[in-house]
C-alpha cells in the first residue's frame, strides 16, 4: 500500500483569506492558545485605481512577504470608478504592494489557491478549470499542466461527467502542494474530481489516489474514496501527504 494511503488525515486550518484585506496578528494570551486580532491598517491602499475581486488565495515567503491570489470579477458598478487588480499581488509585511503579476487571458478560470515552493516559485489553480501553474517569484510563467478551459469530464467542458483519470487534465481543482526534497506535484483536484494527482517536477504524471465515494466510504477511507470535494494537499515534515 502506498505510503500516501496510509497517512494520518489533518484538518488543514485556513484562516481568513483576507477576503476584505484586513491583515491579522497574532497574540499569544498566557496559558492558551495565540489569539487573531483584525489589524485595519494593513494592508495599505492599492495602486493605480486598483480594486481587487475575491481573495481566492493566500501565501507567506520566507520574507513574510504576502501573495494574494484574486478573481477577475469586479462588479459594474465597481468598474465605473476603478479597475481590476493583476490577478497576483505581492505586498511587504508593512503591507505596501511591491509587485503584480499575472494576465487576465492566461491565468486559470475562476482561480484558487496560492502556494509558495520551497524554491520561491507561485503555484495556483483554478477550480473553474482544468489547469494549474507554476510562476517565478517576479511572475513569469515556467509550467503549466493542462489545456486552459478544458477538463477531465466526458466531454471536456464543466457539464459533463467526471471521469478522475486524465493524466494531463484536471476537473476544477483546488490547492497544490511540492515535495521540497524531489520536487513532485501534488494536486487537490478537486471540485469536480475527488483524488490526489501526482507529477514529478517536470509535470509528469506518476500516480493518483482517490474517488468519490459514500460518507461513510469518505469518513472511513475504504478503498480510498474521498468525499467531493477535495480541497486541500499538505506535506508533513514526515513527507507524507494529507488531503482535505
Amino acid at each position: 500500500m502506498k505510503k500516501e494511503m496510509t497517512l494520518f488525515y489533518k484538518v488543514c486550518l485556513c484562516l481568513g483569506l483576507v477576503a476584505a484585506l484586513g491583515g491579522f496578528c497574532c497574540v499569544q494570551a498566557q496559558g492558551r492558545g495565540p489569539k487573531f486580532i483584525v489589524d485595519p491598517s494593513w494592508p495599505q491602499p492599492l495602486p493605480h485605481n486598483w480594486i481587487n475581486g475575491q481573495v481566492s488565495g493566500v501565501c507567506v515567503d520566507t520574507q513574510d512577504n504576502v501573495f494574494i491570489v484574486n478573481r477577475n470579477d469586479m462588479t459594474d458598478k465597481e468598474a465605473e470608478i476603478a479597475q481590476q487588480a493583476p490577478p497576483f499581488i505581492e505586498f511587504d509585511p508593512d503591507g505596501n504592494v511591491v509587485n503584480s503579476f499575472g494576465d487576465w487571458k492566461v491565468v486559470p478560470n475562476t482561480t484558487h489557491a496560492c502556494v509558495i515552493d520551497y524554491e520561491n516559485n507561485v503555484w495556483t489553480a483554478g477550480n473553474g478549470d482544468g489547469i494549474i501553474q507554476k510562476y517565478s517569484y517576479d511572475g513569469k510563467l515556467l509550467m503549466q499542466i493542462g489545456k486552459r478551459g478544458v477538463v477531465d469530464t466526458s466531454d471536456g467542458t464543466l457539464k459533463g461527467r467526471a471521469l478522475n483519470s486524465s493524466h494531463t487534465q484536471f476537473y476544477m481543482p483546488a490547492d497544490i502542494a511540492v515535495d521540497p526534497v524531489n520536487g513532485d506535484v501534488y494536486v487537490a483536484d478537486g471540485y469536480g474530481n475527488s483524488r490526489v494527482a501526482v507529477f514529478d517536477r517536470s509535470g509528469k504524471f506518476l500516480r493518483q489516489w482517490g474517488h468519490q465515494g459514500t460518507k461513510e466510504e469518505a469518513d472511513t477511507g475504504v478503498g480510498g474514496a474521498f468525499m467531493q470535494v477535495v480541497h486541500c494537499v499538505v506535506i508533513g515534515n514526515d513527507s507524507l501527504a494529507a488531503r482535505v
